[in-house]
């Protein structure tokens, strides 16, 4: 058992594990998509995000953040009477908000993809230990990433909301040593191991404990 078993807890977790999380991702919809969903999770569970996957696609435009960046009052309205829906004002805001800085970053560097991986020089992190199953709620990375995204206006962009954010995009793969992803990953993307630095919160998942 490793940390990678909440990827068992249901057909939407165990789909989303096996073939999405810590795949390395360089579509900027994508990119802007997890940044989203890792948003919307504040104070809530993933389960609850996953469950709700298909209403905010729906909501925002297939998480088009070209599109989102252009909603009017009127979008916001539209989004938080619609069904099953997050009802949360400051979120959906600020989903607005980082679609407009998004595009910012991407106009800078060409694409938010160059940005963000250009933390790791293009490669998928792997750190002491993390195969074992000490995992950490954020790390020096995060911390770093997150203060740069504030800087830029980005809202709902914490060190632990970066972290997840960072392993569900492949800029960390965080997968079990035991978990067939795990080197799935490492032998088909750029890879580099490094040193744990500045985790806080780690928890030990390796052999059903925590």
């Amino acid at each position: 058992m490793s940390y990678c078993d909440w990827g068992k807890s249901s057909k939407l977790n165990r789909e989303y594990h096996d073939c999405e999380w810590g795949v390395p991702v360089f579509d900027d919809r994508r990119h802007f998509e997890y940044i989203t969903l890792e948003l919307m999770q504040c104070g809530l569970s993933w389960d609850l995000i996953i469950k709700k996957r298909k209403i905010l696609s729906k909501c925002f435009d297939g998480f088009d953040f070209e599109k989102i960046a252009a909603y009017s009052p009127a979008d916001i309205d539209r989004i938080l009477s619609t069904d099953g829906m997050i009802r949360s004002v400051k979120k959906t805001e600020a989903v607005i908000n980082n679609a407009k800085r998004f595009i910012a970053v991407r106009d800078e560097f060409g694409s938010f993809s160059n940005f963000i991986w250009g933390f790791t020089g293009g490669k998928s992190i792997v750190y002491n230990k993390h195969p074992d199953g000490f995992i950490p709620a954020c790390n020096a990375l995060s911390e770093k990433i997150s203060l740069e995204l504030k800087k830029r206006g980005f809202k709902y962009t914490g060190a632990v909301t970066v972290y997840s954010y960072l392993q569900a995009c492949g800029i960390i793969n965080d997968h079990g040593k035991d978990c067939p992803c795990f080197d799935k990953i490492r032998l088909n993307f750029p890879t580099a191991e490094k040193r744990r630095s500045g985790e806080k919160h780690i928890g030990f998942y390796a052999y059903g404990k925590k």
